[in-house]
């Protein structure tokens, strides 16, 4: 994965952080792992954590949707275990994903030298992800690259195995979550705004559908990790959340 540019100073314009927070920051930097359902609001409660700690921002979901999508261009079947992992190789092997960070504080997703950070984004490719994410060998291949995006600290990281499999001695983790009609809500919402076709009970079935995938594979299956924080952001604001957020990891610190 292609290294960041080194991570701006903590905004002080929200949330500040606390001392001993920044105190801990000038003796080491942690990792903060993220996990939850799809729709939990991970990826924007993850960008704006990031921004409050001055961390890199790592979107492990979105290495999957790389592999979903790399897999699509190679006419290959997300239903073809083999060779979906054939592809994951290939991607990983070749360093055709990079996640970059912007100067907005947000981060760029390439894959194969092209900004895909819309495309993935696409219903079908999230689906595509989930189906993929299944497979062991593709796993396999994506965890290394997963960890040592994390290796160095100071970094966010954000998926469904983040704090179970992929570093199960992070230091401050969270299990972010909502109801399923509030997840679902946000999605039929977002889909909407992009002029996407979509109804709210297909949006709410297709929510249910996925966590029901995700939480019964056999492979590092979606699950609350022991030692996880648990957030849920149902009836809370963003702020609300990132103050939570913020308040744990410096005790973590």
């Amino acid at each position: 994965m292609a290294a960041s540019s080194s991570p701006p100073p903590a905004s002080n314009t929200a949330i500040d952080a606390p001392e001993s927070l920044v105190t801990a920051r000038a003796i080491r930097r942690l990792v903060v792992a993220i996990d939850g359902p799809a729709g939990a609001g991970k990826s924007t409660i993850a960008k704006k954590l990031a921004d409050s700690l001055g961390y890199v921002l790592v979107d492990t979901g979105a290495m999957y949707r790389c592999v979903a999508l790399a897999a699509r261009q190679d006419g290959v079947a997300w239903t073809d275990e083999h060779e979906v992992s054939k592809v994951a190789a290939r991607v990983v092997a070749e360093k055709q994903i990079s996640l970059v960070r912007d100067e907005d504080g947000g981060v760029k997703v390439y894959l194969r030298g092209v900004d895909v950070s819309e495309a993935i984004r696409a219903r079908d490719v999230a689906l595509g992800a989930s189906s993929v994410s299944a497979y062991p060998e593709v796993r396999a291949h994506l965890l290394d690259l997963q960890r040592m995006a994390g290796a160095d600290g100071g970094v966010v990281l954000e998926g469904r195995d983040i704090g179970t499999v992929v570093f199960p001695d992070a230091d401050a983790k969270f299990f972010l979550t909502a109801s399923d009609e509030i997840r679902a809500r946000r999605r039929f919402e977002e889909l909407r705004e992009k002029g996407a076709d979509a109804s709210f009970e297909a949006t709410l079935a297709e929510v249910r559908e996925r966590d029901a995938r995700d939480t019964n594979r056999p492979i590092a299956p979606l699950r609350r990790a022991d030692d996880a924080f648990l957030v849920d952001s149902s009836d809370k604001s963003l702020d609300v959340v990132i103050a939570e957020m913020m308040a744990y990891v410096a005790t973590r610190a």
